[in-house]
Order: C-alpha cells, then structure tokens, then sequence
C-alpha cells in the first residue's frame, strides 16, 4: 500500500467546446499520441451527428454517455477459499470513464468505413438507447442484479 495517493491531475479544456469531459474523451480516442487526429475525428464525428439527426451534436453525445455509463458493477471477492461477485456503486468518476471506454471500444468495432462515421453511428446508437455500448451497460447491470444476494459481502 502506497503512503500518499497521488495528486488528481486536472484537464484541460478543449478548444472548441471548452468542455473538458470532451478532452477525456480524446485522450482515449486517441492512439500513439496523436491527438490532432483524435480531436478530428471526434468534432468530425459530431458534425455527422449534427447532419443525421438535425439536433445539437455536442448535447446528443452527452446524452449518449450518460445511457452508456453504467450505475453497479461487480467485483471479485475471496470469502473463506471462494469468490464471489458483489455488486458495488460505481463512483461517479469511474462511471464517466467506463463510458467512454466502452464508447469507444465498441465504436471501433463498428462496420462503417472510417473511425469518424462509426463514432457517429455509435453516438446516435446510444442516445437512442441501442447499440453495443447499451448493451454491455445492461449486461453489466444485469450481472449485478443477478448476484444481489452476495451484497452483504461489501467491502
């Protein structure tokens, strides 16, 4: 166990929006530092969101992260040689992040041509409640419920 926890490092805003949950989410689009490509592709993306849906594409995405980021999560713990999942809040910080990342990830397992239309497809996915970010939410989710009754096992 380490003595101190380190210093929180604060971000940035970032220069269009001035938003800085839209920096987080660059800095894990991005890959092997390029980050002027990341924010690209995410304000490219969000010009394809504004053109498909008539709406505002920076509110649409938030409206997407917050149905992807999930409320329970289970984690593994070790009672008397078995282990057992135990449903646990997930704090709002780590919630943002695991909404980003799956978010992402499942955006990069999307079919369209290019990283910029299958971030779009994936946000409008999500805002409307569907697509394979929501769903592993509701799987997630779902586990948890199913193992309510290890909960007294809390940390």
């Amino acid at each position: 166990m380490r003595k101190n926890s380190p210093k929180k490092r604060y971000i940035l805003p970032d220069p269009i929006y001035q938003d800085t949950l839209v920096t987080k989410f660059v800095n894990n689009l991005m890959l092997q530092g390029k980050k002027s490509i990341s924010y690209t592709i995410f304000y490219d993306a969000i010009k394809i969101v504004e053109a498909k849906t008539k709406e505002n594409g920076l509110e649409l995405w938030k409206n997407a992260l917050s149905n992807v980021s999930p409320s329970v999560e289970v984690k593994s713990r070790r009672v008397g040689g078995a282990t057992f999942q135990v449903p646990v809040e997930v704090r709002s910080e780590r919630k943002i992040s695991l909404g980003i990342k799956w978010m992402i990830k499942y955006a990069r397992l999307r079919g369209e041509k290019t990283m910029k239309e299958r971030l779009a497809g994936e946000i409008i996915a999500a805002s409307k409640g569907e697509g394979a970010a929501i769903k592993k939410k509701d799987d997630t989710h779902r586990m948890a419920e199913a193992n309510k009754a290890f909960s007294h096992f809390r940390f």
